[in-house]
């Protein structure tokens, strides 16, 4: 069996609703990762290509998160409606979506617009 070209993890994450972080998986992450491996068996990539459940992947605000390895692409506020294009165009064509892909200022760092300010003790 040759090796995985991709790996997609897809974060499953789920907080307590006082948390002072969201959390992906009440943004139905449970149906875009079997959305993920249905399009990947229909585009006859299972064998190539795994998608995962992932715990906290630490980007919160941009939930629901995908990343898509070796490229080390960030996807965020992923939709059912945007699986099948992350597998044509990413996976099969090596065009990342860019109109979800999170930009490296916003990954790791405190400071992303999609961040709430921190509060000042």
């Amino acid at each position: 069996m040759p090796e995985f070209k991709h790996h997609l993890f897809i974060c499953t994450n789920e907080r307590d609703e006082s948390a002072p972080r969201p959390s992906c998986l009440p943004h139905g992450t449970k149906k875009i990762k079997s959305a993920f491996k249905d399009a990947i068996k229909d585009a006859g990539l299972k064998h190539l290509v795994r998608a995962n459940e992932s715990g906290c992947l630490d980007q919160c605000e941009h939930g629901p998160v995908v990343v898509v390895y070796p490229e080390a692409v960030w996807y965020g506020f992923v939709q059912l409606k945007d699986v099948d294009e992350i597998v044509t165009e990413h996976l099969i064509h090596g065009r990342p979506v860019e109109r979800l892909r999170l930009p490296e200022s916003c990954l790791n760092t405190e400071h992303c617009p999609h961040k709430p300010a921190p509060k000042h003790k």
